[in-house]
């Protein structure tokens, strides 16, 4: 008989793929493997992107500093999140949330 915790743990990973509609438990690692490396790559590629601009000329107070980066990390992270998704092979799931992001700043 599985015990409480069990049940629990079962529910949660099925909520978990039918939120991110995934196919199978290894679907859902690839997925949230993809999230958390396009993240961290965003992160890491956003300083020099403001390096090569030279913002710090511009700019000396830091919490603007980190205002603009900030803003600047969440176009950087879309297209990282392409290209890490075309590396695992997953870009067909992920084309989804770059169609939402690309919408959202659709001038009509």
């Amino acid at each position: 008989m599985k015990s409480l915790r069990e049940i629990r743990n079962y529910r949660l990973i099925n909520n978990l793929i039918n939120f991110f509609g995934a196919n199978s438990k290894f679907h859902l690692l690839k997925i949230f493997i993809i999230f958390g490396l396009a993240g961290s790559l965003s992160v890491i590629l956003s300083d020099p992107l403001l390096e090569l601009v030279s913002i710090e000329n511009f700019i000396s107070h830091k919490f603007f500093y980190w205002l603009i980066r900030l803003i600047l990390i969440f176009p950087i992270y879309q297209l990282v999140l392409i290209a890490v998704a075309l590396v695992f092979g997953e870009f067909s799931y992920f084309k989804k949330f770059f169609i939402k992001f690309i919408n959202y700043f659709k001038i009509n």
